[in-house]
């Protein structure tokens, strides 16, 4: 197709072509890699075996780690193939009750995507930031750009718990809160979604973003309200009210592929049986700071015990954990 002269007469297809031929290159070469690795870890094994050194032990026993850790991760890239698994995401979380306490989560939530899109190498663009009054955010909506974002990021869907030492309590008591996080992935153009014009309510702000370089002095801020199911997206990202009405129509695209595909998941449910009540004290995940350091997937019953490395980024047992759960 690409050596076709053609090719490029259409750039937003050929753009499209290259992406997975890319992919393909990338599974190829993981797997060659992979299979290398295998041979020179089995002429190892054969020297250990015909000879007792210690140090050739020591090395074999690094390059079976090493490359249990590579087949893991390419088992996952294989397993990661559910429709939108490649694409983009778009990260939302809104605090539950609990005033500056349940904000302040978020704003650590916020702090712990961040930091975990930055270690796979992601770029993560602030959509929409809503601060709260004392501390933390009432609603933040991420964009977080790279390979397989929405099929990692999926995991990590529902309520996260925390239970602590609140620092605004004055008494010193332990508070549990809660923030509830939502990820769609974002859609290309051609996806078809029908959105009538009538249903739609278009408004315009003016922009309060995180940090006075965001902050405009026009309404170029945008919300759109999509009325027969009551969906609300908000953009304040850019500057220009265009580019904002833009990215908020992505943003309710993706909203509404995304409640297409749970009701057709209810329904399922339901036919077999198997419906399960999802409400906002259903969380996925809890977070203990005190009395003992613990995180804890409800789904998976993956745990551990260094919370701190957790809120630092480092989410990808918990996501392999789930997704090998759901794919099994």
């Amino acid at each position: 197709m690409m050596s076709d002269p053609s090719f490029w007469d259409d750039q937003q297809a050929a753009q499209k072509t290259i992406n997975e031929a890319n992919d393909i290159k990338e599974l190829v070469n993981a797997f060659d890699q992979n299979a290398e690795s295998l041979e020179n870890a089995e002429v190892s094994y054969e020297l250990v075996k015909e000879e007792e050194d210690e140090d050739l032990r020591e090395d074999l026993e690094d390059e079976v780690k090493t490359l249990t850790e590579a087949l893991n991760r390419f088992e996952l890239f294989i397993l990661l193939s559910e429709p939108y698994d490649k694409n983009n995401a778009i990260l939302e979380l809104h605090p539950g009750a609990g005033g500056t306490e349940s904000q302040d989560w978020a704003s650590m939530l916020l702090r712990m995507y961040t930091r975990w899109a930055d270690s796979k190498g992601f770029k993560v663009d602030t959509l929409d930031y809503l601060p709260g009054e004392e501390a933390g955010v009432k609603s933040v909506t991420l964009l977080i750009k790279g390979h397989n974002a929405y099929g990692y990021l999926k995991a990590e869907k529902g309520v996260h718990r925390l239970v602590r030492i609140s620092p605004f309590d004055s008494s010193g008591r332990r508070h549990t809160s809660f923030v509830s996080c939502d990820v769609t992935p974002e859609l290309d153009d051609d996806i078809d979604i029908d959105i009538q014009t009538e249903d739609l309510k278009i408004d315009t702000y003016r922009s309060s973003g995180a940090g006075g370089q965001h902050v405009n002095t026009t309404d170029s801020a945008v919300r759109i309200t999509h009325l027969p199911t009551n969906t609300v997206v908000t953009c304040q990202s850019e500057r220009s009210q265009i580019k904002n009405r833009d990215q908020a129509m992505k943003m309710l695209k993706a909203k509404l592929y995304q409640l297409e595909i749970e009701k057709q998941k209810q329904e399922m449910a339901e036919i077999r049986g198997e419906q399960k009540e999802i409400g906002w004290g259903s969380q996925i995940r809890s977070y203990v700071f005190h009395p003992y350091s613990m995180v804890k997937d409800h789904r998976t019953d993956y745990e551990t015990g260094n919370s701190q490395a957790v809120m630092d980024g480092e989410l990808d047992n918990f996501i392999d954990a789930y997704l090998r759960s759901v794919m099994n």
